[in-house]
This record gives structure tokens, sequence and C-alpha cells, in this order.
């Protein structure tokens, strides 16, 4: 099957590396690696090869020499001669061995030296031979077929072969291991900033202060030095507003105050009761504003067993009348902020119990390592297309199921703010129970 022209570029990309520590790396090895292989078939085929083949060739003619001289004269006293001469002048062991047949097994060897010694004798010799250039390992064994036997001739391997083309190879993986080994530690040299420098954001983000010294490459210490500005910036707007809060809360406090007091000495009345619900649906009000514009990232991180804090927020809806199953195993635990994870699970919760019958709360471990928080109920549900607006801050949906009937419209968008506080994020989708799913997840 012929494949497109815009479909092979996305296989290729599939199977890149995905890392910047291994592109960098195949960036930096793949042409030293095809340099080498270039370089090293150049060299085999351009001078290994040429330089064995002169060499077999000279064997081979060493050998059609011996093979000669024995058929000229095959009797004792001329192998004998034979084989002095050969020994003395050629360096070459040669043995006749009688009635004997030619192997059939053969074993072959690398780089090609197999293909010059066989073309070599075979430009030299009619009869037929064996060789085998692996038996030993600094000899060559060679036999051709005569009328009274085999006769075998031992050569030494240097005699055929070039051993330092093997030095040469051993040289230039050597090199490239080497250069392997400095990019490697080079490369993660840099990279190890980089996830430093990322690390130290994604905890600024989730509202802990770690210290982070920008180092590596000049590009990254800039990147550094940025996040360093830009995180001062963040944490003085944050302390302004802290201020801000404060003092709001302070000045509206304090005139409310004084309403109540005045309203408690009041004589009963209709009038006065309803101005009493409207001072208390006032200060749930300011401490909603409150609790959204502050999102409790001043809480140190603890880790904690969910169960004793479910049961917690079960006890606190029941007392408005709220009955809530509660299915959590008791040794789950995580590493968050309890008074913040507490108030966004309340939130979820009130939500469910202000528009169904029944709840279900429950805890269960992710296969990634985190956590999750589940809210079931059997509520009238919103629809999937308007999940998202329900996040909204202030936001009123004219459905039947409205949590802002009571509120102000942030206990969802507060939840949320919780759960990405936490590097999470809180989800709503169809319950079993036929209601809405409310679901905060937790990084481990």
């Amino acid at each position: 099957m012929r494949v497109s022209a815009p479909v092979l570029p996305r296989i290729i990309k599939r199977r890149l590396p995905t890392s910047l520590f291994g592109r960098s790396l195949l960036i930096i090895v793949l042409p030293i690696v095809v340099m080498q292989v270039a370089v090293t078939w150049m060299f085999f085929d351009s001078y290994w090869q040429r330089v064995n083949g002169h060499l077999t060739d000279g064997l081979a003619g060493e050998i059609a020499w011996v093979l000669s001289t024995y058929q000229a004269d095959p009797t004792p006293e001329g192998l004998s001669h034979l084989t002095d001469r050969a020994e003395q002048s050629l360096d070459l062991s040669v043995i006749l061995q009688p009635d004997a047949a030619l192997p059939t097994s053969k074993h072959f060897a690398l780089f090609g030296i197999d293909k010059a010694m066989q073309r070599s004798l075979s430009g030299r010799i009619d009869a037929p031979f064996w060789f085998d250039t692996t038996r030993y390992p600094a000899y060559v064994d060679i036999r051709v077929k005569v009328a009274h036997g085999v006769l075998r001739i031992i050569a030494p391997r240097d005699r055929a072969f070039a051993a330092q083309g093997y030095i040469f190879i051993f040289w230039m993986f050597l090199a490239t291991a080497l250069l392997t080994t400095v990019a490697v530690l080079f490369i993660g040299n840099q990279v190890r900033a980089i996830e430093r420098l990322a690390a130290s954001a994604e905890a600024f983000g989730k509202g802990s202060d770690v210290e982070f010294k920008p180092h590596g490459a000049k590009e990254v210490r800039q990147a550094g030095q940025a996040f360093l500005a830009m995180k001062a910036r963040i944490q003085r707007y944050v302390d302004q507003r802290t201020t801000l809060l404060a003092s709001v809360s302070h000045d509206l406090r304090t005139p409310l105050t004084r309403l109540k007091l005045e309203l408690a000495l009041a004589e009963p009345s209709g009038r006065v009761e309803a101005m009493k619900r409207d001072l208390a649906e006032m200060e749930h009000m300011i401490d909603e504003y409150l609790a959204f514009a502050r999102g409790e990232g001043s809480e140190a991180l603890e880790r904690i067993y969910l169960r004793p804090l479910l049961d917690e927020v079960s006890e606190g809806a029941g007392r408005v009348g709220a009955q809530i199953r509660v299915i959590a195993d008791q040794w789950l635990a995580a590493t968050v902020r309890p008074n913040a994870l507490k108030r966004a699970v309340f939130n979820l919760v009130s939500n469910a119990v202000a528009h169904a019958e029944h709840v279900e709360m429950g805890a269960r471990a992710t296969p990634a390592g985190g956590v999750e928080i589940l809210v079931d109920d059997d509520g009238p549900g919103i629809p999937p297309e308007r999940f998202e607006e329900a996040f909204t801050p202030f936001g009123r949906l004219d459905e039947a199921r409205n949590q802002n009937e009571k509120g102000v419209g942030l206990g969802l968008a507060i939840a949320r703010d919780v759960a990405r506080g936490h590097g999470g994020e809180v989800t709503l989708d169809r319950s079993p129970m036929g209601g809405l799913r409310a679901v905060i997840r937790i990084p481990g």
C-alpha cells in the first residue's frame, strides 16, 4: 500500500522523541552516527577490500604454485621437498590427507572476507577447494582436492587479510561512544535547568513557594529571570489584594454588626424578622465574595485522610436536614489544603442538597497516583452543553436546577478555583443516580 505524502511526515513525527533531551540528543548524535557509518563504508569499499583483494590474490598464487608443484611430482620425496620449501620460503604448512574428502560445512566471516578469498582462489585454482577463515584466530585453513586425497594448506591470517581494519573500526566506535557520552552529559545539564524552571512554575501555580536560582544556558537563565520577575509581580498583587480584602471585610462587617445588634434589641415583629433575614443574606454574600477572591491560597499543604474530611462535610450538611451517604476508604490520603478542600466539597454538596433528595459522596484513588472526590445526586441535573456555563462566576441558570437560588453563583467557581490551586480540576457529568455528578480531581 502506498503511503500518501501528508501521512508519511505524521508517521515520522510520531516516531520521533517528544522530550527536549531526546530531540537534542537525536540532533547531535544522529549526524555523528551517519558520518561514522559513511566513513566506515567508504573505508571498507575503497581501501580495506582492495587491500584484502591484493593479499588474497598473492596467497592464492602461492597456493596455486604449491598445487602445481605437487601435481608435477606427487611422490613422497616430492611432497617432502615441497613441504620444506613452502614452510621456509612462504611460511605455509602443507599436509597431504590421503583418501580424504573436502568438508561440507562452511562458516562465514564478517566484513566480506570470504568473498575476497573465494574470488582469488577461483581465479587461480581449477581443482575443487574449501577454506575456513573462522576456525583458527591466527590462521586460514585451505584444502584442495587432489588425486590421492586432500592437500591441506595452513597459512598465517595476516597473509590474507589486513588486521588493521578491525583497529580502525574499534577507534571509530570508541570515538562515537565518547562523543555520545559528552553530548548526553551536556544536554542533560541543560535540560535539568529547564525542568527545574518548569517545576518551580508548577509549584508556584499551586501556591507553594520554592527556592529557584536561574542557571544553565544564557536563554534558559533569561527565562528564569523573567519567571522570577513575573512571580514577584504576582506576589505583590496577591499581597495588595489580601490587604484590600481585609479592609473591606472589616469595613463591611462593622456596620452589619451594629445593625444586627439594633435588630436584636428591637421589638419582635414580622418586619424585624424580614430585616434579620436580609442581614443574614448580606453576610452570606460577603463571605462568598471574600472566599472567591481570597482563593484560600495562603493555607499550607498537609497530608490528611479524606474520610474524616468527608464525614465532617456530611455532618455539616446534616444540620440542615440533608441525608448524605459517604463511600470512601478509611486509609485513602492526599496532600491538600484541608480547609480549602473542605469548602470546595461543601459547596458541591450544598449545591446537590438544594436540588435533590438523595446525595452520595465518595473518594477513590486514580491510576496516576492522585485522588477523586465524587458528589452524586438524583436531582434534575444540568444539560451537558451547559456544564461549563455552570462554572461562570455570578452566573445564573434558568432551568429547574438553579444552584444560585440561595447564593450568589460562586459555589462551583470556588470549587474549581480550589481544585486548580491544587493542580487539579472540577468536572461535571451525568450521575449514575440520574442527576448530576461533580468530580474533584487532585493529582498525586
